[in-house]
């Protein structure tokens, strides 16, 4: 009769049940690869939408100073929003309106520069702005008495320090505008 005891074979080892050290040094070694393409891929995407942020922001800002410059179509006229705006400078003289001491649209001109430059060093950094409107026509009397529609046109340029990638550290600013030729 023949025996059950298995036969030992010299070239085949019963005795692998685990893992041996250089099988684990290579799966290791892959999950680092691994993790280090996943954390750069988050690194530029949280980049990314930095930058979108930003250009949402300075998008948001362009907006509402046309928007205000609508709502005062004769400190237009009168070339009131014309200037650079820098928020390192303050602009100063802006009064308060009420119902007591109405403003003038120069005033409200200067009220709203106030509040825009304030706004440019809020949301942005190191940013800078500037407005040129020209006049297609000069409106005489009756015209500004009935806010005829601004004849002619503005040019916004805002400017702002936006972390770029060109060096190892990725510390550098890069300089980006947005300009916006526009009736108001």
């Amino acid at each position: 009769m023949r025996s059950t005891v298995p036969r030992f074979n010299k070239h085949h080892n019963y005795n692998r049940n685990g893992f041996s050290l250089i099988e684990v040094l290579m799966a290791v070694l892959v999950f680092s690869v691994g993790l280090l393409g996943l954390s750069s891929l988050l690194i530029v995407s949280f980049r990314s939408n930095q930058v979108g942020y930003q250009r949402t922001q300075v998008e948001f800002l362009a907006m509402s100073m046309a928007d205000r410059m609508r709502a005062n179509p004769l400190g237009v006229w009168s070339g009131s929003y014309n200037g650079s705006y820098n928020p390192a400078t303050p602009i100063t003289g802006a009064k308060a309106c009420t119902a007591a001491a109405a403003c003038t649209p120069a005033d409200l001109a200067l009220r709203d520069q106030n509040l825009w430059n304030t706004q440019l060093g809020t949301f942005l950094a190191n940013a800078t702005a500037s407005i040129a409107c020209t006049n297609g026509v000069t409106p005489d009397a009756l015209q500004l008495l009935v806010r005829a529609p601004y004849a002619g046109n503005c040019v916004m340029q805002v400017s702002w320090a936006e972390r770029a990638a060109g060096d190892s550290a990725h510390q550098d600013a890069a300089r980006q505008s947005y300009v916006w030729n526009f009736q108001p």
